[in-house]
């Protein structure tokens, strides 16, 4: 463990972030097996991931935006912070889908709810690896600070796993090739990368800004779900889309609890 905890701050929030970036792609590879599943099974599918998205805003976002808070601020201020973020994110979902509308190549409803979940999902990402960045960038020499930041990226790593599936299964399902569905899975986890080093580049400034970026996120992700995954899952079969929404969410807060 010396050699890891002797790198550079940010090496070592890219290597944890690229730990997490790995997850995702993991999950996202599963959308090569879709063409196997029946489509009750896809839209259980899709259901799932909208549950996961469901707990990952809260559990995920909204709850740690919270906890950072609470510590410094008050609670007025607390609930200004989360409500502002909040609306902002789904006002983001609800503009980006007018925008789109608009667009030829995104005219078809179809192809555009899979193109914002992705954006949610990648929105999403972003705090994450901001997270993990600050996490190694605070570090002072302590072994326990040390494990609790790896801690904090295998959490992260192993929440991104249904996450990737998330965003390949929708689009597998909206029409997209297996590949690019993938490519598209995996890619909404590399941001996490580029946010790590960036978090531990600026650990004052992005600590201060994460709880904003959290609940942003939330809202968005939230927005996604209501207007994009659950609407088709139940026209196209109610239980299994219940079913899915319902295991997704006990999926990712049983995840989310169990690491931490």
């Amino acid at each position: 463990m010396q050699p890891l905890m002797q790198l550079p701050l940010w090496v070592q929030a890219a290597l944890a972030t690229c730990f997490t970036w790995f997850m995702t792609a993991l999950g996202a590879s599963f959308v090569f097996l879709s063409k196997r599943f029946s489509s009750r099974t896809v839209n259980a599918m899709q259901g799932t991931a909208a549950g996961i998205m469901i707990a990952a805003s809260f559990f995920s976002l909204l709850l740690p935006a919270m906890t950072r808070l609470e510590s410094g601020e008050s609670d007025a201020f607390a609930a200004l912070v989360l409500s502002v973020g909040f609306l902002a994110g789904g006002a983001f979902i609800v503009l980006s889908d007018f925008v789109m509308s608009r667009v030829p190549s995104f005219a078809e409803g179809k192809k555009r709810g899979g193109f914002l979940t992705f954006a949610a999902m990648t929105l999403h990402n972003i705090p994450e690896g901001f997270a993990v960045g600050v996490a190694f960038g605070s570090l002072t020499g302590s072994y326990s600070d040390w494990i609790a930041a790896v801690m904090l990226a295998v959490g992260i790593g192993i929440q991104n796993f249904p996450e990737g599936l998330c965003v390949a299964v929708p689009l597998r399902r909206n029409g997209f090739s297996a590949a690019r569905a993938f490519f598209y899975g995996q890619f909404s986890g590399i941001v996490e990368i580029f946010a790590g080093v960036a978090g531990a580049a600026a650990v004052g400034l992005i600590s201060s800004l994460l709880p904003w970026a959290l609940s942003f996120s939330a809202g968005a992700m939230v927005a996604v779900c209501c207007a994009e995954l659950i609407p088709p899952c139940v026209a196209e079969g109610k239980t299994s889309a219940v079913c899915g929404v319902t295991f997704g969410f006990v999926l990712m807060m049983f995840l989310d609890v169990l690491l931490g």
